[in-house]
């Protein structure tokens, strides 16, 4: 009983905030900004015509580099907002608990994320019609995308739970961000591994977000990478209630 509750506390919360992005103009603007970026680096930056082949690397490449900008900045408002305005302590009187409102709130903006990205199937017609791509390493490629999206989102959501700047949260978002794409990026495990022992540079890479995504949009689907994105969101969501329940005792 207490489970279903729980559910349609959660579905409204998210249904109310879903609402919300898209009933204001910064939606559309955050849409527009995202495909235009994509469609730049994949055509221009990237070449995607002159390279010849009929699949989209050179359309998830970026991907990492543009959520690191992004996402902070869907995320920022998550918490920041509600501390700036005063009303994250009229939010901790309903009767709802703070794990319903977490993921609540994470998930409409999670979900928004998802419908950004959805937008941007033409480019898998346009490899359909130039060639014979493999859909199955597409669609590897966009669900590692999502799950990176997700565990940036997790980490901008804690983040914002911290501060009542929308500033210092979207500044501090990217820095995390910038931190897990660094940390399995080919320069800098090639700088450890000349003088970290092994085990290390294996343990700062796995911690990395583009290891995971690369290994994903490859096509290879390895439990160990779902876990993973899984577990990120997992603890950061975890922190953002331990940080808000903090404060609601206080």
């Amino acid at each position: 009983m207490r489970l279903n509750e729980s559910f349609r506390n959660i579905k409204a919360i998210q249904k109310r905030e879903l609402y919300g992005y898209f009933g204001s103009p910064v939606a559309y603007v955050f849409i527009v900004i995202f495909l235009l970026l994509m469609g730049f680096f994949t055509f221009n930056i990237s070449n995607f015509f002159e390279a010849g082949q009929a699949d989209l690397n050179n359309f998830f490449q970026w991907h990492p580099w543009i959520y690191m900008f992004l996402v902070p900045s869907i995320a920022m408002r998550l918490w920041a907002e509600e501390r700036r305005l005063g009303t994250i302590e009229l939010i901790l009187t309903f009767p709802v608990t703070i794990a319903e409102v977490i993921l609540g709130k994470f998930l409409a903006a999670w979900i928004f994320i998802g419908i950004a990205l959805s937008l941007t199937f033409p480019m898998v017609l346009t490899v359909s019609y130039l060639g014979n791509p493999d859909l199955g390493a597409i669609f590897c490629g966009y669900l590692g995308s999502f799950l990176m999206a997700g565990a940036f989102l997790s980490l901008g959501s804690m983040t914002s739970s911290l501060t009542r700047s929308q500033v210092i949260s979207f500044v501090t978002a990217v820095v995390g961000c910038l931190f897990f794409i660094l940390a399995g990026y080919p320069p800098v495990t090639a700088i450890l591994s000349g003088w970290a022992p092994i085990w290390l540079v294996n343990l700062v890479s796995n911690l990395s977000f583009l290891s995971h995504f690369i290994s994903i949009s490859r096509g290879v689907l390895d439990l160990r990478d779902l876990v993973y994105y899984l577990s990120v969101i997992s603890f950061m969501l975890f922190v953002n209630a331990v940080v808000l329940q903090s404060r609601k005792a206080a």
